[in-house]
């Protein structure tokens, strides 16, 4: 089935953009030129605790699957993270998910922070921070931190296709996705106490290797966030907003005695049920929801609400937090919020509205929050979607404050040179923009390590993109 929305790549230029969206209703801003050099909204610095951050956009955090089985990273890691140094973006929102420890990780081949792999994600910092300084001459306004995860629900720590998963409350739908049938995933209280210091001792480790802040992951369903949906649990960490919020600051506490690093939170500042195919494969939620258990929802589960959000992002304030990185959702169970694409991952579903309006959706749900919230910084994401017309909704976003910076993930496997090709007003090098294949995330789904294989030459000459091809095909049909 081809879904009823056009494809960005069909809409030949600008106007063509901006009037499918006045068709379709979709209220998104943008800007027909894109400035460069010092007119440049995109270019201009940005201030937080006391330092400068060159430009307003941000390295947003992946997975990889590429390290090896004790944490390290590999040759393939290193040179995404090069790439990411040569992007001319002067914000990494941690340039990757790295476990505190190994029941956390999303796959058995994620990075783990410790003492015996420091000296390895010391220099991978490093390696980042010489190759932009070999692009662009200085790396003084250049800002690198580091994604602190527990994957939960969604762990895999030893076999890239068997979920292992540690959750925080019970939930119907999502239990019966990843095999929980009991209490037993459920981690007791004393348990999380232990996971922060965990996650202090990461830190500790993270700051010795020489990044500028952690970023405590609250989003996508992993651990964090699904204990701000913990609405059923009992005990210290569940319950009310309070009780769910202790989790962030007991760490931030904790960080705070022990380092003197920045903390950020990369934040799903809304949520719907869970998703799954229906008729045709397109999207519907699932029948075993609970939208009580969805933060950042209607009751329904199927819309929007910030006031708890919101209540969060002041309670992050309050803690001396200043930067917040958005997204939405989840890419488990309601990828079309998370991460707007025309085509589904293998185990996935066709959208069932335009993804344009899933982009509109969390730019305006950033907007509001930054209304609220001006004295925070917010990063905003699910952009990669506008393609070719990028730059030109990116600009206008930061032009009018409804957001500080904007954030790029899959679009920088592909097209890693982007921010700086807009800076300086270079050739738009079409062929390298995403075009959503979800082939990067097909592959690790598959137990295959994530990049760009339709059009990064690296990834396109390797063996994996065969296997990959050969999958996708059995997958299409089914014997």
């Amino acid at each position: 089935m081809s879904t009823p929305y056009p494809r960005i790549a069909g809409l030949k230029d600008y106007q063509a953009f901006t009037e499918h969206l006045k068709q379709s209703n979709i209220e998104m801003p943008g800007d027909e030129e894109v400035r460069s050099g010092s007119d440049s909204p995109l270019g201009k610095p940005l201030e937080v605790h006391g330092r400068t951050i060159g430009n307003r956009f941000c390295i947003l955090p992946m997975e990889g699957w590429d390290g090896t089985r004790d944490g390290k990273p590999t040759e393939l890691t290193r040179r995404r993270w090069r790439n990411f140094g040569l992007s001319g973006a002067k914000l990494i929102w941690g340039g990757e998910a790295v476990a505190v420890r190994n029941d956390g990780r999303a796959n058995p081949n994620q990075l783990v922070i410790n003492e015996t792999n420091l000296s390895d994600i010391a220099s991978l910092r490093q390696e980042l921070v010489e190759a932009h300084e070999e692009a662009f001459e200085t790396s003084d306004d250049l800002m690198v931190g580091i994604q602190l995860t527990h994957s939960g629900r969604f762990a895999r720590p030893n076999d890239k296709k068997r979920l292992e998963p540690r959750t925080v409350q019970r939930n119907t739908a999502l239990d019966r996705r990843a095999g929980v049938t009991d209490d037993s995933a459920i981690l007791s209280d004393d348990e999380l106490s232990q996971l922060i210091d965990d996650f202090i001792v990461a830190a500790v480790a993270a700051e010795k290797a020489g990044f500028a802040f952690v970023d405590v992951k609250h989003c996508h369903g992993y651990l964090g966030h699904e204990l701000l949906a913990g609405v059923d649990r009992p005990g210290r960490y569940g319950g009310s907003l309070e009780n769910r919020s202790r989790f962030l600051r007991e760490i931030v506490e904790g960080i705070r005695g022990a380092t003197q690093l920045e903390i950020g939170v990369r934040l799903s500042v809304f949520d719907y049920v869970p998703f799954c195919p229906g008729e045709d494969r397109t999207g519907v939620p699932d029948a075993d929801a609970e939208p009580h258990k969805v933060f950042g929802s209607t009751p329904d589960g199927l819309g929007m609400d910030l006031t708890e959000p919101s209540k969060f992002i002041q309670l992050m304030h309050d803690l001396g937090i200043r930067m917040v990185c958005t997204t939405a959702g989840s890419p488990y169970y309601n990828p079309h919020i998370q991460r707007p694409a025309y085509f589904p991952p293998s185990d996935g579903y066709h959208p069932p509205e335009d993804p344009l309006a899933g982009v509109a959706r969390q730019i305006a749900a950033v907007a509001q929050l930054k209304q609220d919230h001006p004295e925070m910084l917010f990063i905003g994401s699910g952009y990669t979607y506008l393609q070719d017309y990028l730059p030109n909704v990116g600009q206008a976003v930061v032009d009018r404050g409804m957001a500080d910076s904007i954030g790029l993930g899959r679009m920088v496997l592909s097209y890693p040179d982007l921010p700086a090709d807009v800076l300086r007003g270079s050739v738009w090098q079409r062929k390298k923009v995403c075009r959503t294949f979800s082939d990067c995330t097909t592959a690790p789904r598959q137990g295959i390590i994530s990049g760009c294989y339709p059009l990064d030459p690296f990834y396109k000459k390797m063996d994996e993109r065969k296997q990959l091809q050969e999958i996708k095909k059995a997958l299409a049909n089914p014997a």
